[in-house]
């Protein structure tokens, strides 16, 4: 995995696990790898996996069950959904609004560079 330097390590892991989830690799109520099996697979410090984990249980991402592991949660494709939504709403669009403004591209040419690209 390559890390990018402006988002948290921890973070950019979380985008991980949730991309696994979307593109259902991971599927709800299945074990994911344990904290040590990912740090060691992305080369990464346990304890930032832990970090990762935690947040996304916070997320109701993933559920960890004592003694056994992380599963994913039943409704984790949902609130990856609306988490991501949410986090590109507030984070991402406000840049791109930004970035249209300064470069005089209106919603027009948007529109029509998306039905390019969706046909």
């Amino acid at each position: 995995m390559d890390f990018q330097s402006k988002k948290a390590i921890y973070l950019q892991i979380a985008d991980f696990v949730c991309e696994q989830i979307l593109l259902k690799k991971w599927k709800g109520k299945e074990k994911i790898p344990s904290v040590r099996e990912l740090a060691i697979s992305l080369e990464v410090n346990p304890n930032t996996v832990m970090r990762t984990y935690t947040f996304l249980e916070e997320k109701n991402i993933i559920d960890m069950q004592r003694g056994i592991g992380y599963f994913v949660s039943d409704s984790a494709y949902d609130n990856i959904i609306d988490f991501k939504k949410h986090e590109f709403l507030t984070l991402d669009l406000p840049q791109i609004f930004r970035s249209m403004d300064l470069l005089h591209i209106n919603l027009d040419h948007l529109k029509k560079l998306y039905n390019e690209r969706t046909r």
